[in-house]
């Protein structure tokens, strides 16, 4: 098997391991996730949330910026399907890193709601 496969099928491993987390019964879905994007942010800029740190999320957001950009380090038109292997990369770690800090958040949120009654979280 070529790097390139590897790379691929490992994507696509952890897109499905995301992907069933996601539809995991009681799991929040995936717009509760992404609307709890922006809280996670105001928290851990604040100090309140140790869960992750703003260098994590400044990566996530340059690899998001990496996918849409149209400037790519192993350009498809030249290296053809391994061209597509390092966005393919950097997708399965976008969506696998939203899951899990997600995740946590979220259970913190829950936490701390049970545990400061009337205090408002966001």
């Amino acid at each position: 098997m070529s790097t390139a496969t590897a790379l691929r099928w490992g994507a696509f491993r952890s897109i499905a391991r995301a992907l069933r987390a996601v539809t995991r019964p009681g799991s929040p879905g995936m717009g509760a996730r992404l609307s709890s994007l922006p809280r996670l942010v105001r928290a851990t800029a604040r100090g309140e949330y140790a869960g992750t740190s703003l260098g994590r999320l400044a990566l996530l957001v340059g690899a998001v910026a990496y996918v849409v950009s149209p400037i790519d380090l192993a350009p498809e038109a030249l290296l053809g399907l391994f061209g597509l292997a390092d966005d393919a990369v950097v997708v399965s770690w976008i969506a696998t890193t939203v899951v899990n800090e997600t995740e946590v958040f979220l259970a913190w949120e829950e936490q701390r709601r049970r545990t400061v009654p009337g205090d408002v979280v966001g």
